[in-house]
């Protein structure tokens, strides 16, 4: 059997990517170890959770900077699943976090799209 347990996330600075996913998402800093002068081994995930991880990996090449915040093209890149769809939403709000489309009941929940420090797009969704 396999599953998935970590997805990498190109960031610029990993002092500022983990300051913003612990203070403003609500995440908890599972792991930082120094693997280098340059390179950290970082992951974040969910309060409570014990899925897949954010490895945020720090942009060491000027390709891999080209792609911090926009790794997918423009599209929704990550989906954050909560069974608390409004009260998520107005604590994210309150910390600065931005959305860029509002909330919007579909036929599979409740689901608006918000904007991380770099611009990358993630849904906060609440399943039916």
């Amino acid at each position: 059997m396999q599953h998935i347990i970590h997805t990498a996330l190109v960031v610029t600075d990993y002092d500022e990517a983990i300051a913003f996913y612990t203070e403003k998402i609500g995440f908890e800093l599972v792991e930082d170890t120094v693997l280098s002068e340059t390179k950290r081994w970082v992951l974040v995930r969910p309060k409570g959770s014990n899925g897949p991880c954010l490895l945020l990996a720090k942009a060491a090449t000027d390709d891999q900077r080209s792609r911090v915040g926009n790794q997918t093209g423009g599209r929704v890149f990550l989906f954050l699943q909560t069974d608390d769809f409004w009260g998520d939403y107005k604590n994210m709000l309150d910390k600065g976090v931005v959305f860029v489309r509002e909330p919007v009941q579909e036929a599979y929940g409740t689901v608006a799209v918000f904007k991380d420090l770099y611009g990358t797009l993630w849904d906060l969704i609440q399943r039916n």
